[in-house]
């Protein structure tokens, strides 16, 4: 049974910064692909950011040059370093973890950019 526990969201200005971080139970994390989506009111789920287990990476077009996904093996954590932050970066912020086909998530963590 996999669990992944989210952490880091809340409140910033825009141009100010982020880390959220997504801790995960399962003992095959280093072996997984793991990622961010984000969700807002009214949109669709995008993927924001993704790892590979190779460590290879992939962005959202439109937070390349700001966010930074990364992860530590060693803790079974993944995390997204977000800089320079925009009010369109608010949402709602969903850890991914893929492995053998399947789609495990985490709770969700509230990201609000706002004056």
């Amino acid at each position: 049974q996999v669990q992944l526990v989210e952490s880091g969201g809340g409140l910033v200005q825009p141009g100010g910064s982020l880390r959220l971080s997504c801790t995960a139970s399962a003992s095959i994390f280093s072996i997984t692909t793991m990622g961010w989506y984000r969700q807002a009111p009214g949109k669709e789920r995008e993927l924001v950011a993704r790892i590979f287990s190779s460590d290879t990476t992939n962005y959202l077009a439109s937070v390349k040059g700001r966010f930074t996904i990364s992860r530590d093996n060693a803790k079974n954590t993944v995390y997204l370093q977000m800089n320079s932050l925009k009010p369109e970066d608010t949402a709602v912020y969903y850890c991914n973890m893929k492995y053998l086909g399947r789609d495990y998530w985490g709770q969700g963590t509230q990201v609000t950019v706002s004056s």
